[in-house]
C-alpha cells in the first residue's frame, strides 16, 4: 500500500510543478508582445551613438532587462556619450530561458559587448546596475583601459536569507520550479513598476546564478584600480544597508558613494532616478575625459 501512496504523491507533486512551470511562462508572454527574434517588445538591447569618443557599456540587473538603463542611458547620450545596453543570455524571452543561463554565460556577453565599443571608441567606461555591478566589476578588473566603473544599487553582498535559498535550491526545485522574486517592493514608482520587463520570478538556476556571480564581483573589488562610484538606495528591498556597506569595506581604494532616498532598489527607474542620473553623468565627465 505505501509504494502506490508515495508513487501517486510524487506523480501529483510533478504534474503540479508542470502547472506552476507552464503558468509562470504563460502569465510573462501574454504580458507583452514578442518580436521576431523571440525578444519581448521593449526589452531589446540598444546603442545611442555619442560624440565625445566615449563608450559607455551599461549592464541591467539579474531577471531585468536594458529597459530598466534607457532614462540614463539617454542622459549620458544627452552628456555626449555613447550608452550601450546589451540584453544578457536568458533575460527579455522566457522564464525557461533564464533558467538556462548561467554566471560564465553574463560574463562573456557583457565582455563581447565591451570588446565591440572598444574597437569604435578612445576611451571606455562600464555602468552597472544591480547584478550588472557584480558582472560589471569582473570585466572593469580585467580591463586596464577601462576609465571609470558606476556601481548603481549593485548586487555583491546578498542577504543571508538568500544565500541560504540558493544553497538548497536543489531540494525545493524539484517542486517549485519558480519563486516570486518579490519585484513590486523594487520600485516604489508604480508607472515605472508597472512598464518593467523584469520577469518577476527566480528558477532554482537563476538564482545560483546570481548568487555566484555577486560572488565573484565582490571577489574583483579589491583588484579595481580605475575610479569606482557607488550609489546605494536607503529603502533597497534587496540589499540591506549592511551587505551594501560590507561590499564597500571590500574595494582597494575608496570610492566615491552616494545614498539615495525614496526609492527600492531599482534606481536608475524609480523616484531617484534623476538624482542617480546627475552623479553618474558629472562622475563620467570627471574621470573619462
Amino acid at each position: 500500500m505505501i509504494v502506490p501512496v508515495v508513487l501517486a504523491v510524487v506523480a501529483a507533486a510533478l504534474a503540479n510543478r508542470i502547472r506552476i512551470q507552464r503558468g509562470v511562462v504563460r502569465e510573462y508572454a501574454s504580458r507583452f508582445g514578442v518580436d521576431g527574434d523571440g525578444i519581448v517588445m521593449g526589452a531589446e538591447a540598444f546603442r545611442f551613438s555619442g560624440t565625445n569618443g566615449c563608450g559607455v557599456l551599461l549592464l541591467h540587473g539579474s531577471g531585468d532587462t536594458p529597459r530598466s538603463l534607457r532614462y540614463l542611458a539617454t542622459r549620458l547620450n544627452e552628456a555626449g556619450f555613447t550608452a550601450s545596453a546589451p540584453l544578457l543570455p536568458g533575460h527579455g524571452r522566457t522564464p525557461e530561458a533564464f533558467a538556462r543561463a548561467n554566471a560564465d554565460d553574463y560574463v562573456r556577453a557583457a565582455r563581447e559587448e565591451l570588446a565591440s565599443l572598444k574597437a569604435t571608441h578612445t576611451r571606455i567606461a562600464i555602468v552597472g546596475l544591480s547584478m550588472g555591478g557584480a558582472v560589471a566589476a569582473q570585466i572593469a578588473a580585467g580591463s586596464s583601459d577601462v576609465r571609470a566603473l558606476a556601481l548603481l544599487a549593485p548586487y555583491l553582498v546578498p542577504p543571508p536569507t538568500i544565500r541560504r535559498v540558493a544553497a538548497t535550491s536543489a531540494w525545493w526545485g524539484l517542486l517549485a520550479p519558480y519563486l516570486k522574486g518579490r519585484g513590486e517592493a523594487s520600485v516604489f514608482d508604480p508607472v515605472a513598476s508597472g512598464e518593467s520587463r523584469a520577469y518577476g520570478t527566480f528558477s532554482p538556476r537563476a538564482l545560483d546564478a546570481l548568487v555566484e556571480t555577486s560572488a565573484r564581483g565582490m571577489s574583483a573589488l579589491p583588484r579595481l584600480d580605475m575610479p569606482v562610484l557607488v550609489v546605494n538606495s536607503e529603502r533597497d528591498n534587496r540589499i540591506p544597508r549592511e551587505c551594501a556597506e560590507q561590499a564597500l569595506r571590500a574595494f582597494r581604494a575608496t570610492p566615491e558613494v552616494h545614498w539615495v532616498s525614496g526609492c527600492g532598489h531599482v534606481i536608475t527607474i524609480d523616484y531617484c532616478k534623476e538624482a542617480v542620473a546627475k552623479f553618474v553623468v558629472q562622475f563620467l565627465e570627471r574621470n573619462t575625459s
